[in-house]
């Protein structure tokens, strides 16, 4: 009894006790560093009538999901919180040799004192998290402490697309302190303020650099007090790569393709008309399929004046062709009259009788001429659209309808050059603009 009673001491000294000594050596009692009398509710003593500097720095790991629907974006960021605790103790045993510092698990930091800055724009805000959450706290001789975490947000921002798609989203991103005001507060930018991820790539946007930053104070009605805010704008720059080659190539290819329609006769009717129906029914499907890209807004965009222009110009041709038609019927019906009345009468008369705008006739009994007024309607006519004449230096009959295919063939595409010449200085010079300010 006494030999077994010596072995389970024996195994409780060399098994158990190390193992208890082991978790005091690795364990910090938040004694160690927080006195006895410290309370966490009660910001750090400052000067008086000074309030307490809270240092801000933000590192963006990733933005993505730019959603013009829900106009916010989401983004994946480190952020630094550094503010000085003059109240704790820092024992030297508590840093290893040679460091200033000491880094302390997640936990420790429900000891002691900490800011309340929030996202004021922001629809959800949280610490990323795995395992474990991704945060930590850090000690430093001088009595700085060091709140880092990692955070997923999406932050709403007021887009505008008056220049779509070469718009530009300026989205600005407020930190603020939730409970103190900015007599207790101060929140202000750190030494490396904001640090974007240069490996970070976005699908339609390029960030512009450098991001815009900001300390201001921002004044809550509901709180009745001023609040340090710090602002951090971020510029969102569409890239137009995609739209020339989905939109703007295309649509300029299908109004030149209305304009072969001039070179076919009106032999070919039904090939011109399949053309130009065609034509406007593909612009008609390309601009229904462009307005899922963007939500529905109140206002014109540019890429709104653009396929209106272009489906102006198919719409021109196609009245072209109406219009065309018409005057080829009346040619045809003229030639025709034309051609019913006999050759006997002298050329002279028939001259004279143009002149006087008299209606020629032959009376075989008679063996004359008789003339009588031309009708007003027919007077009118003939003075409003003359379809066809002779041409005084070749003498050859020219017909309307031709001349106004031809003349269509020059006029439609300088009329489009002129409207390209136009609109994309005009766009530019407003995308120069927003980038100004």
């Amino acid at each position: 009894m006494i030999i077994r009673t010596w072995t389970a001491l024996v195994v409780f000294i060399y098994v158990c006790l190390p193992c208890i000594v082991c978790k005091k050596n690795y364990t910090i009692k938040p004694r160690a560093v927080v006195p006895e009398n410290y309370v966490k509710e009660i910001r750090p003593p400052s000067p008086k009538g000074q309030p307490v500097t809270v240092d801000v720095s933000i590192y963006v790991v990733d933005i993505n999901s730019i959603n013009v629907e829900d106009m916010d974006f989401r983004i994946d960021m480190f952020v630094r919180q550094r503010w000085a605790e003059p109240r704790l103790r820092m024992p030297n045993d508590i840093f290893e040799e040679g460091d200033d510092s000491v880094t302390l698990p997640s936990e420790f930091v429900d000891n002691l004192w900490q800011p309340d800055p929030y996202i004021l724009n922001a629809k959800v805000s949280e610490i990323a998290k795995l395992q474990h959450k991704f945060l930590s706290v850090t000690l430093f001789k001088n009595k700085t402490v060091r709140y880092a975490a990692r955070m997923h947000a999406i932050i709403a921002c007021q887009m505008e697309f008056q220049l779509y798609p070469m718009d530009i989203q300026v989205c600005p991103m407020y930190i603020e302190s939730f409970s103190f005001n900015n007599q207790k507060l101060r929140l202000r930018w750190g030494e490396d303020a904001v640090t974007v991820n240069p490996e970070l790539k976005l699908l339609q946007y390029n960030v512009g650099q450098p991001l815009q930053m900001e300390e201001t104070t921002g004044y809550m009605l509901e709180r009745e007090a001023n609040f340090s805010r710090l602002v951090l704008y971020f510029r969102f720059e569409r890239q137009i790569g995609h739209h020339l080659i989905q939109t703007f190539a295309p649509s300029a290819l299908v109004v030149m393709l209305s304009w072969f329609s001039f070179w076919i006769g009106l032999d070919a009717i039904p090939g011109r008309v399949t053309l130009l129906v065609t034509s406007m029914l593909t612009l008609v499907t390309m601009f229904t399929g462009l307005k899922s890209d963007i939500p529905p807004v109140a206002y014109v965009k540019a890429l709104d004046l653009w396929m209106a222009g272009c489906m102006v110009f198919v719409f021109a041709a196609l009245g072209e062709f109406v219009v065309v038609k018409v005057l080829d019927v009346r040619y045809q019906a003229e030639k025709s009259s034309r051609a019913s009345v006999p050759r006997i009468m002298p050329m002279q008369r028939i001259q004279a009788m143009d002149k006087t705008h008299c209606v020629a006739a032959w009376d075989v009994e008679s063996a004359g001429v008789r003339c009588r007024k031309s009708s007003l309607t027919n007077l009118r006519n003939r003075r409003l659209i003359q379809v066809s004449w002779i041409d005084r230096r070749t003498g050859q009959e020219k017909v309307l309808w031709k001349e106004i295919d031809h003349q269509s063939r020059i006029i439609f595409p300088v009329f489009f050059l002129l409207f390209v010449v136009f609109y994309w200085p005009i766009l530019l010079l407003k995308k120069s603009q927003l980038l100004g300010h």
